[in-house]
């Protein structure tokens, strides 16, 4: 079996923003030489996130949308009694999860026709990364 491990570094001008990282992922798939496994995308920040999503602004809009009425962002959050100030972060990420593992056939990732893959970052405008994972034959 062979393993194959590679780094995205982010460091976004915004708190919040959603990066397409499709190619990237397709791209360390080839440069792995895997014909036949899996492929994990993860998020290495508990205020950030992988998804697998549709690639079109609206759906953006509204899953912003829906993030903030289920974790929004407020200064009472019992998390920012230790100085940060990130608490709804930690609960948008729980909401969409930290990682994706996708199936690699015939030395490629075998994606839907609308599915693209994203790093969301929820409390950005600093260093970050997400590994690469990825597995088989």
């Amino acid at each position: 079996m062979k393993a194959y491990t590679e780094y995205l570094l982010f460091n976004t001008t915004k708190r919040r923003e959603l990066i397409r990282i499709t190619e990237k992922v397709k791209e360390a798939v080839k440069k792995s030489g895997v014909k036949e496994g899996l492929c994990l995308v993860s998020a290495m920040h508990l205020t950030a996130a992988v998804i697998i999503q549709d690639d079109e602004e609206g759906l953006h809009e509204d899953i912003w949308e829906w993030l903030e009425k289920l974790a929004p962002f407020r200064r009472n959050y019992k998390h920012h009694r230790t100085g940060e100030d990130n608490g709804d972060a930690h609960l948008k990420n729980l909401l969409v999860h930290l990682q994706v593992v996708l199936p690699i056939t015939n030395g490629e990732l075998d994606l839907g026709p609308w599915q693209e893959i994203f790093y969301a970052e929820f409390d950005g405008q600093r260093p970050k990364r997400a590994i690469i994972k990825i597995i088989g034959e």
